[in-house]
Formats: structure tokens, sequence, C-alpha cells
């Protein structure tokens, strides 16, 4: 039966079957097709019933990761942290949680555990750091000997938090592989660097911060540039799958 357009699309709309398996027209027919309109060729617009949120959450993840690694190594002689509180709550805590809620709304469990599990880290690191909730100020006087100590170990949570994460990537790909191995080993550097107070290790943690952002920035748009969007995709090194 031939698609009657002038009644399911509007104006200066096209209609192909290249897109990807869950785009829809509005009214639900002709599932595994892409409307997309034409008013703006240079912003066609794809309507699906719920996009890509991976590359929002892993770009939101790596531009906060930079940052705050970028102050570990002391870039640009910055080592006072509170730069990183406004990025914390905007990009890394909020557009990671939003992108976490969505990818459960999409039926990836695992991309929802971790999106919203890093997005209340950056949001509870924020805290840590704004003066009117006072957790600094509860070390202050005798107690600023545990301040050391209770970073590491609120670093070491996250630790096992990335680890066990990491061990649910290995039917994934090597690009999502990769971020969550270098992030846990920032997290035990940066928590070894607390409890033993070398300024050494705690760079060494910030350094390999900085690759983990990048290769976040690099899964991310390995996402984003699909076939819909671009005329490259960039390889991510798929995993093999068990067989039943």
């Amino acid at each position: 039966m031939a698609l009657n357009i002038e009644k399911a699309t509007p104006q200066n709309t096209v209609v192909s079957d290249a897109g990807p398996a869950n785009a829809h027209l509005y009214n639900g027919a002709n599932l595994g097709r892409t409307l997309t309109t034409e008013t703006q060729p240079a912003f066609p617009i794809y309507h699906r019933r719920l996009g890509n949120p991976a590359p929002l959450g892993l770009w939101s993840f790596a531009s906060t990761t930079l940052l705050l690694s970028l102050v570990n190594v002391s870039a640009r002689n910055v080592t006072v942290p509170n730069i990183v509180v406004g990025m914390a709550l905007g990009v890394g805590g909020l557009c990671q949680l939003l992108a976490g809620m969505w990818e459960f709304a999409a039926g990836n469990t695992f991309g929802a555990t971790a999106f919203s599990s890093y997005g209340g880290f950056w949001l509870s690191f924020a805290c840590i750091y704004l003066p009117d909730l006072g957790i600094l100020d509860a070390y202050s006087g005798a107690a600023a000997s545990q301040i050391p100590n209770a970073v590491g170990m609120y670093l070491m949570c996250w630790f096992i938090v990335t680890f066990l994460l990491f061990l649910g990537t290995f039917r994934a790909s090597v690009a999502l592989s990769a971020v969550f191995f270098f992030l846990f080993i920032t997290f035990i550097l940066l928590a070894a660097g607390e409890f033993t107070g070398e300024a050494a290790v705690h760079k060494a943690g910030g350094a390999f911060g900085i690759v983990t952002a990048l290769v976040a920035y690099y899964t991310g748009a390995a996402g984003l540039y699909s076939p819909d969007t671009s005329y490259f995709i960039l390889p991510i090194g798929d995993l093999p799958k068990l067989r039943d």
C-alpha cells in the first residue's frame, strides 16, 4: 500500500527507510522510517520517540572530569578546585542525571545506572565546596587533619562503583571499557594521594583523569556521529558477544 504523505506529514517533508529501527512518524505509522523536514536543509529534524542520551552523558562527564583533572595536575598553576563547582552542578551533575533518566526510558539499565551515579557524584562533589552546607567547616580546628582521610574514603567508594561498572562493559566496546578502566585507576590514585599525602600520586591521578576525559569525549562523539547525521563514523572496537 502506498504511503499517503499529504495526510501524514507537513509540507516539504520526506519519508525514507534509512532511519534507525526506532524512528517513526508521529501518528505511529510506518515504523522504521525517518521523517525529515526540508524547510531548513542544514538542520534536518528527525522525529523519534527517544534520541540517544549517551553522547550528552559522556560529554558532560568528560568536560567536568577534564576541568577537575587539569586542576589536579596544577595546569596554569591553578590548584584551587572551586572553579569546578559550577561545572559539577550544571554539567557533570544535572546533565548527566538527565541523561541517566533518559537511559532508563530507553531501556538501557547500564547507561542509566552509570550516568545517574556519576551525576550524583558530581552533585555531591560540588556540595563539599558549597560554604552554606558547612561540610568542610565541620572539619575545622582539631578535626582538620581528618580531611585527607575523609576525602580518601569518599574517593574509594567511587572507585568501587567504577570498578563494578567496568566489569559490565566487557560485552560492549573497547572505547566504553577504556573509559571505565582509566576512571577506576584515576579514583584509586586520587584516593592514594589523599591517604599518603604524596603530591606526585595526586598529580598522577589528575593525569589519568585527563586521559579518561579524552576517551569519554571520543566515545561520546562515536555515538553522536551516526550515519544519519555525519559523513563519517568513529570506530569503537565492538567486543565479541557470548553465544547461547
